[in-house]
């Protein structure tokens, strides 16, 4: 069972917390994404099950890198806005942020 984010996010007005570091996080996923056509070549070329494996493993820590640098730019700015301006707000980014949390850690 997921559970529902703690509020409903409106965001229109607002730039995602993530907007400065826009341009790292796609080239990260760029690379990735490179990285997963990459497997899918080598298991058609049926390359060696423990190759294929070592990339399958550094391509999903590199998801969790990217992850962690939206973690951090959410708190960074998301979540710091929120508590410099209105507690209520930032009582629901902290109760959305360790849900994500909980989700992402399977906790």
């Amino acid at each position: 069972m997921t559970t529902a984010p703690a509020t409903p996010r409106d965001t229109r007005d607002q730039a995602p917390g993530y907007a400065d570091h826009k341009a790292d996080h796609l080239a990260r996923l760029n690379k990735i994404e490179g990285q997963i056509r990459g497997i899918s070549r080598m298991v058609a070329d049926d390359r060696y099950c423990i190759d294929v494996l070592t990339q399958i493993t550094a391509a999903g820590r590199a998801l969790q890198e990217v992850a962690l640098g939206l973690v951090d730019d959410h708190v960074r700015s998301c979540v710091t806005n929120a508590a410099r301006t209105d507690p209520e707000q930032a009582e629901d980014k902290f109760a959305e942020l360790n849900d994500t949390l909980r989700r992402a850690l399977r906790l």
